[in-house]
């Protein structure tokens, strides 16, 4: 007669881990240690540093002829150019640390998400207000960029655009499963961005539904910025809109940047 055996007991539930808040210490630790590892990556400082500056300096001399056109479209491409290198820059470099297992080891830590993404954009960000200030300088001061209000409102656009490229680039670097898809977001993300921004024709000119698209997208707003900028002595009501709905966008992705970070690449 066989003895009837007890039921096995229920497995326990398994409970998400807790989330943990944003710690300073954290988010600075995770910035220093970034910018260490920077350091050592000269080629990867070029780019940030250089690039916009070489960029502006060749649109300069492209218009030799015609100077008004560089004042028109100089002051635009000034906070284009940086957000388009910091998404590069920051988009390979967040998949390079899943790939390689250095993210999966640090959340292993008492590091949150929070934290990670904090960390990676005020080092980033660091960065930016350095390549901002280059950039902005070089145009005003030595290429002659004429503008009728602040270059200090200038460079804080500019420096606004590099902070949300920054955070474009940590967001979709969670979708990526290797460098070269990380690289192939840019054609998704931000050419349609730099088509519809009002760069190459007013947005008012613009079929009403590629214009209805262009009024949801934050690289318009930081153009529209920059015009005031050309435009206007004084800090406009406009102004201070589109440099808050740049800035808040780029507070919104880094957000959704740290929901979707992953611990690897599938």
């Amino acid at each position: 007669m066989t003895t009837p055996t007890a039921p096995a007991p229920p497995a326990p539930a398994l409970t998400p881990a807790p989330t943990r808040p944003l710690s300073l210490a954290r988010t600075t630790a995770t910035a220093t240690r970034v910018l260490r590892q920077l350091s050592h990556d000269p080629r990867t400082i070029a780019l940030l540093m250089l690039i916009p500056c070489v960029m502006l300096f060749l649109l300069r001399y492209v218009f030799d002829g015609s100077p008004r056109t560089f004042d028109n479209i100089g002051a635009s491409l000034l906070g284009i150019f940086p957000l388009i290198t910091m998404f590069l820059v920051t988009s390979i470099a967040t998949l390079r640390e899943r790939t390689s297992g250095t993210l999966e080891r640090l959340l292993a830590m008492p590091l949150g998400k929070g934290d990670l993404i904090a960390g990676y954009a005020l080092a980033f960000g660091a960065l930016a207000i350095v390549q901002s200030a280059l950039a902005t300088g070089l145009a005003v001061w030595f290429l002659g960029l004429d503008v009728t209000g602040s270059p200090w409102l200038l460079l804080l656009v500019a420096l606004l655009d590099a902070l949300l490229g920054t955070a474009l680039g940590l967001f979709v670097s969670a979708f990526a499963a290797s460098e070269f898809q990380a690289v192939q977001f840019m054609p998704a993300v931000i050419f349609p961005q730099l088509l519809l921004c009002g760069l190459f024709t007013p947005r008012d000119n613009m079929h009403p539904a590629l214009e209805a698209v262009s009024d949801v997208l934050p690289m318009s707003y930081a153009v529209d910025g920059m015009n005031e900028v050309l435009r206007h002595t004084d800090m406009t009501a406009t102004f201070v809109r589109d440099a808050l709905i740049v800035a808040g966008c780029a507070l919104l992705v880094l957000a959704l940047g740290a929901a979707t970070l992953k611990r690897r690449t599938a």
